[in-house]
């Protein structure tokens, strides 16, 4: 009796723990040399680090360990809270880096445009473990492509914005499918359904395709979503309860007093919003943790 008691103690203490923890926004922006953590509840921004002139940031992730994860165009940075660099991966000359995620195995990739464009898988510390090579037929790296999605089978999901379509491309570097969007593409995720979850950039909206028929559903345009106004649409977070976290940037807008990040619930109803705020440029990358 004495050993359930201890263990339901736990539990409780344990949910307690789990349920103190606020929910945190990691968020950077093309155009906006700073990168940032704001408290989703008040809005504020919690912590900073200023950017280099000439570096931009369309990808942000916070490691389960604390620490920033974020591509800068002239290369991919993993930094502690105290801005110290713990491993900085550089792109070559005529080459550009928009995108780096971790991995469900502790590791990161990283996706790299130029002439090829290469995918980059580094382990826990940085170090390089494979490089896949592959041809866009688009010459300007700035326009090829920004975040990229590994899926659980390992192979690699590439929205390019320059051709509106997606490359799925084998962990053997072969292209392997062809998804044809039709729209400008900013971020594919990959859902728990194995769908893509698709944004699409300048032409606003995003989109659920299916890549084994490639057939499209849910393609939400910019008036569709109730409560709010859907600009450039760049990265958008999933959550486990259907909702979604968009990232709103209003870069290529006149309207600044749209919000910068919109949730929207399974009926496209916005839910919440961080309003306009002059601290912030705008919007292009986010990631959603709790501490």
């Amino acid at each position: 009796m004495m050993k359930k008691q201890l263990l339901l103690l736990v539990a409780v203490l344990c949910f307690c723990c789990s349920s103190c923890k606020n929910e945190k926004i990691a968020i950077a922006g093309s155009g906006w040399q700073e990168i940032a953590i704001i408290d989703k509840k008040s809005g504020n921004i919690e912590w900073r680090h200023e950017l280099d002139k000439d570096y931009e940031c369309n990808d942000i992730e916070v490691t389960p360990d604390g620490n920033i994860l974020f591509a800068y165009s002239k290369g991919a940075r993993l930094i502690n809270r105290n801005h110290e660099i713990i491993w900085d991966y550089k792109a070559k000359e005529n080459e550009e880096i928009h995108s780096a995620t971790r991995l469900k195995d502790g590791g990161y990739m990283i996706a790299v445009c130029g002439d090829p464009a290469r995918i980059i898988e580094l382990d826990n510390k940085g170090n390089l473990t494979k490089e896949i090579p592959f041809i866009t037929l688009i010459f300007d790296p700035s326009i090829q492509f920004r975040q990229v999605a590994k899926a659980k089978d390992g192979t690699y999901f590439v929205p390019l914005m320059g051709k509106r379509k997606i490359l799925q491309i084998s962990p053997n570097g072969e292209i392997i499918n062809t998804i044809f969007v039709g729209k400008d593409l900013f971020s594919v995720k990959v859902l728990k359904n194995n769908n893509l979850l698709v944004s699409c950039g300048k032409d606003g909206g995003f989109a659920e395709i299916n890549p084994e028929t490639n057939m499209a559903y849910d393609m939400i345009s910019t008036d569709e979503v109730k409560g709010g106004l859907l600009l450039y649409v760049a990265e958008i977070i999933p959550y486990e309860n259907g909702n979604k976290l968009i990232a709103n940037s209003n870069m290529r807008s006149n309207d600044k007093s749209q919000p910068l990040i919109i949730e929207i619930d399974q009926n496209d109803d916005v839910v919440w919003n961080l309003p306009y705020n002059k601290a912030i440029k705008n919007i292009t990358s986010i990631f959603s943790f709790f501490e």
